[in-house]
């Protein structure tokens, strides 16, 4: 069972509707008898250039952006493979975007 770390992205099993694409996961890792669950945001490459949506340039995805509008919690088992991690920076804009759809307020580190 995968135990996936924050800032990685996998691809996963979304089910029939959403398809398998690549996620990012937004969770911690879940530890001892948690809900072994992860909160992920999908990747696409229908891109709607809304203010929500956070296009990355990343060599192992295809030119697509981030959606915050679509985040979705799944069972680990749900991970399928590790395709890469993003960098700092790029989780601080994913973030920010999600900040901004839920209306909340980040504070600085």
């Amino acid at each position: 069972m995968a135990n996936p770390s924050r800032g990685e992205v996998w691809l996963t099993d979304l089910g029939y509707v959403a398809k398998v694409r690549p996620c990012l996961v937004l969770s911690v890792p879940f530890i001892g008898d948690e809900r072994s669950l992860v909160t992920l945001v999908p990747h696409t490459t229908s891109t709607r250039t809304s203010r929500f949506e956070v296009p990355l340039p990343l060599p192992f995805l295809r030119p697509g952006t981030f959606d915050t509008q679509s985040l979705v919690t799944v069972p680990s088992v749900k991970l399928l493979r590790r395709l890469g991690v993003l960098s700092g920076s790029h989780i601080a804009s994913v973030e920010a975007a999600v900040a901004a759809w839920l209306g909340l307020r980040l504070s600085p580190p």
